[in-house]
């Protein structure tokens, strides 16, 4: 992989610079490009979880004094700054993620919205995602995020029982959750629900009584994770006790079962949705697709037709502040993915899907031709984590057990 170098470039003009550079012949050819989301990132929350790893910060005055003004002027010109990076491409969906966007008032998020339609061709039906806490629950205030624009809410439920929710560091509890799941609900149809397994002491039957109550509700989509004990988390330095391996497998078999019992189709490792309610930013994120991420931290994936670009803006929400008020650079790394990471690159999102992808996907997304990972597949479908036939390629169970094991096999030597 090219080394990843700081940038040091001033505002539209250096991001127009680079766009022109971009434009010129590489190493790899696209047909065309993929389809393209927005990532809107807001880094604040009210507490940081232990087990969290995201690039989420607590305010040191609180959250009630939360520079809204100063960070929707600063997104607004990290949007301006990229838009010759995408010129003429429309933008399919949009995802607010964080930190805890639901801390951002219904103003700042109708507001925030007018400018990226004003910057950029949104699609007219273009799904618009927010990230909400129960801990951030006002009265209205979720009605007040569907009135400005937002059309789909992800609620991070986590847990339905307050003593795993206290264990877990979470700032609500089982009745806030509930509150939460019922406000959400009254003001979107589309509603998806995260939760958790595998949490600290947590036994089978509590893991089954969280995802029934989940169903009961009737949410569109689920995204239910295993508790992962990430690096440089408060979790990571103090272990709490965790289920162990037998259990966790146990737990995922019934979320399974439960979940296409009641109707709901697993369409990756972690989603589960209804009919035609799949996240349409997750999965152009996990076919490979291009996403723009504007705001502290966010993270980006830029087709060209003769390279793939990522970029990462400043991670402190001061830092990217800062560089926007001075109008330069908010790209604090930027490299280009070289050919032989692509296949790794590809496969660490595609493999993720249940369905897998299809094999002309590959060489539409990374201007490679199949062959280059044909040996890999060989391997893979030997080990039995793989299958394919003449037109796709997709996970084996055991490969989505081992999902770790089979994306290795396509690293560069």
């Amino acid at each position: 992989m090219i080394p990843i170098v700081p940038v040091h470039r001033e505002g539209v003009r250096g991001q127009a610079q680079a766009a022109d550079a971009f434009l010129l012949p590489g190493a790899i050819r696209l047909a065309a490009l993929p389809p393209l989301t927005l990532y809107i990132h807001i880094p604040w929350c009210v507490r940081k979880c232990p087990y969290c790893d995201f690039n989420s910060h607590e305010h040191p005055e609180g959250a009630a004094h939360l520079p809204e003004r100063a960070y929707l002027d600063a997104l607004a010109f990290d949007l301006e700054g990229a838009l010759p990076l995408i010129w003429g491409r429309r933008v399919h969906a949009v995802f607010l993620g964080g930190g805890t966007p639901s801390l951002l008032s219904s103003a700042a998020v109708e507001e925030l919205l007018g400018m990226v339609r004003a910057l950029v061709p949104l699609e007219a039906d273009a799904e618009v995602t927010l990230e909400a806490n129960p801990g951030t629950l006002e009265a209205g205030k979720f009605a007040g995020f569907r009135r400005a624009g937002i059309t789909r809410l992800s609620v991070g439920v986590q847990s339905f029982n307050s003593a795993a929710l206290a264990r877990l560091g979470r700032i609500h509890d089982a009745r806030l959750a509930r509150a939460a799941v019922e406000a959400a609900l009254a003001s979107f149809e589309n509603v998806n629900l995260d939760l958790m397994y595998g949490l600290p002491e947590q036994t089978l039957a509590e893991a089954h009584a969280d995802l029934e109550t989940a169903l009961d509700y009737l949410p569109a989509h689920l995204s239910i994770y295993h508790l992962t004990l990430e690096p440089n988390t408060v979790f990571a330095k103090f272990p709490p006790s965790l289920p162990d391996d037998d259990s966790a497998a146990t737990m995922q078999e019934d979320i399974e079962r439960l979940t296409q019992e009641r109707g709901f189709a697993q369409y990756e490792v972690s989603a589960y949705a209804q009919p035609g309610r799949q996240s349409r930013h997750n999965l152009n994120y996990w076919n490979f697709g291009d996403y723009l991420g504007i705001g502290a931290g966010a993270h980006s994936k830029i087709s060209f037709s003769g390279r793939i670009v990522r970029q990462v803006r400043y991670r402190q929400p001061g830092s990217y502040l800062e560089h926007a008020a001075a109008r330069s650079s908010l790209v604090a790394e930027e490299h280009e993915i070289e050919p032989r990471d692509l296949p790794f690159e590809f496969m660490l999102n595609a493999l993720r899907l249940v369905d897998g992808f299809a094999r002309a996907r590959f060489s539409e997304r990374t201007g490679l031709s199949g062959l280059e990972i044909a040996p890999m597949l060989e391997v893979a479908e030997a080990k039995g984590l793989l299958r394919t036939d003449p037109l796709r390629i997709w996970p084996t169970e055991r490969g989505r057990r081992f999902l770790n094991d089979l994306q290795t096999l396509f690293m560069a030597d």
